[in-house]
C-alpha cells in the first residue's frame, strides 16, 4: 500500500453550510408533484395547421411530441406506457385531445426541432465537462460478438456547458472517440451571450479552445484551464493563450493545489454536478435507437433539469455549518461495561472499568450496575 501523499487531492474536505434549506426542501417536494395543466395556447397548438400540400396532414404538432417525450423521460416510461399515461391525463382534464400513439412518438422524435430554452442575460461564466452514456441495446457483449470494437457502438459521449448557477446552456452528443477539446469549440459557438470566464479541466488544454474563447471576447476575459504536468509555455503561442502562460508560471511558484484554490478552478465541479444530475434523474443510458433521436432526447433531458433547477436550488456558504457535528465526532467514546468485562486480565479489567465509570459520571450518564 502506497503511503505517498497526494499534492492535488487533500485529505481534508472543506465544509459548506446550506443557507436556504427550507426553500430548497420545498423545491425538492415540488419536483415530485404530478400536477399537469394545459394552457389555452397549448390546447390550440396541439393540432397543427394545414400545410396546403398534397397527401395526409400531420395530426399532432411538435408541441404534442415534445410533451410526450418530456413525460417519458421524467417518469421513465416506455413508448406504450407514455401513450397510455398521456391519454389518462387528457381524459381526467376532459380535454378534446388525444395522445399520439407509440409508433408516431418513436418516428417523430427523431426529427423534432427543439433547443435549450434557458438563455441567461448578460455575460456568462461557461463551465464545460463531458461524460459517457451507454446506448440501449448495445453492450460490450454485442460489441465482442459482432466484432464492433472499432466502431464503439456501445456508448456515446455527452458534452455539457453550464453557467455559474448550474443551468445547462449548451450540449452536444458525439461518438465515444470524439476529443473533448474539439467538441468544446462547438459548445462555445452555441452560446448566445458574451463569455467573461471559461473554466474546464485539463482535457481542454488545447490551442483551438483558447482561440474559440478569445473570439467571443467582448471585455475582460479569464480562461482557467489547468495545464498538463510538464507543460511548456511555448506549446501554445502566448498571443493565443496568455492565460496559460500565466498559469504555468504561477503553478511553478505556489504549487498546483494552491493554484486551484487561488484561480477558482474548483468551480469546474458545477459541470460535474450537472453530469451527476443527468445520470441520476434522466438515466445513465440513451433509450432512443437513432442518432438524431438520441440528440433530441438529451436536449429534452437538459430542459427538464433546468426546469427543476428553476423551482429552487441550494445555496452554500463555504466554511459555514458543521461545527456541532465536528464537536460530537471529537467527543470521547464511552465503552460499554459489557465489553469491558471481557478484558484479558482481572487487573486490567478493574482499571478500565473504574476509568469507564468515572467517564460516564462526567458525561452525565448513569453507570450500569
Amino acid at each position: 500500500m502506497s503511503t505517498k501523499r497526494s499534492r492535488v487531492h487533500p485529505k481534508y474536505k472543506t465544509r459548506h453550510g446550506l443557507r436556504n434549506w427550507a426553500e430548497y426542501d420545498r423545491a425538492l417536494v415540488q419536483r415530485g408533484d404530478i400536477t399537469i395543466w394545459f394552457s389555452n395556447q397549448a390546447v390550440v397548438a396541439w393540432t397543427p395547421e394545414k400545410t396546403g400540400r398534397r397527401g395526409a396532414q400531420r395530426k399532432y404538432s411538435d408541441l404534442a411530441i415534445e410533451t410526450a417525450l418530456t413525460l417519458r423521460l421524467v417518469y421513465g416510461l416506455p413508448w406504450r406506457q407514455t401513450e397510455g399515461f398521456l391519454n389518462s391525463v387528457l381524459g381526467l382534464m376532459r380535454l378534446p385531445l388525444t395522445a399520439p400513439d407509440h409508433t408516431t412518438l418513436s418516428r417523430r422524435s427523431a426529427g423534432l426541432a427543439t433547443e435549450l430554452k434557458h438563455r441567461p442575460a448578460g455575460p456568462i461564466h461557461l463551465i464545460v465537462d463531458s461524460t459517457g452514456l451507454s446506448v440501449h441495446g448495445e453492450g460490450e457483449w454485442a460489441t465482442w460478438k459482432y466484432r464492433l470494437g472499432g466502431s464503439r457502438r456501445g456508448w456515446r459521449k455527452l458534452h455539457l456547458g453550464v453557467d455559474d448557477d448550474g443551468f445547462i446552456l449548451t450540449s452536444a452528443l458525439t461518438s465515444g472517440s470524439a476529443a473533448d477539446a474539439t467538441t468544446a469549440v462547438e459548445l462555445i459557438d452555441q452560446v448566445g451571450g458574451d463569455i467573461e470566464r471559461f473554466t474546464a479541466d485539463g482535457a481542454y488544454d488545447a490551442a483551438c479552445v483558447y482561440e474559440a474563447v478569445a473570439g467571443r471576447r467582448r471585455g475582460p476575459l479569464e480562461v482557467v484551464i489547468p495545464p498538463r504536468r510538464g507543460a511548456l509555455e511555448h506549446d501554445v503561442p502566448h498571443a493565443t493563450a496568455p492565460w496559460r502562460t500565466r498559469h504555468i508560471r504561477r503553478i511553478d511558484e505556489i504549487g498546483r493545489r494552491a493554484w486551484r484554490t487561488e484561480s477558482g478552478q474548483h468551480q469546474q465541479a458545477k459541470a460535474e454536478n450537472a453530469v451527476f444530475r443527468i445520470k441520476r434523474i434522466i438515466g445513465p443510458r440513451l433509450r432512443a435507437s437513432g442518432e438524431s433521436a438520441r440528440r433530441v432526447e438529451m436536449v429534452v433531458g437538459c430542459n427538464i433539469l433546468n426546469a427543476m433547477l428553476h423551482l429552487g436550488r441550494p445555496r452554500f456558504i463555504r466554511g459555514a455549518g458543521g461545527g456541532a457535528r465536528r464537536l460530537i465526532h471529537s467527543a470521547p467514546r464511552v465503552r460499554s461495561t459489557k465489553s469491558l468485562i471481557r478484558a484479558p486480565t482481572p487487573i486490567r479489567r478493574k482499571a478500565v472499568l473504574r476509568s469507564a465509570l468515572n467517564t460516564s459520571t462526567l458525561t452525565g450518564c448513569s453507570p450500569t450496575r
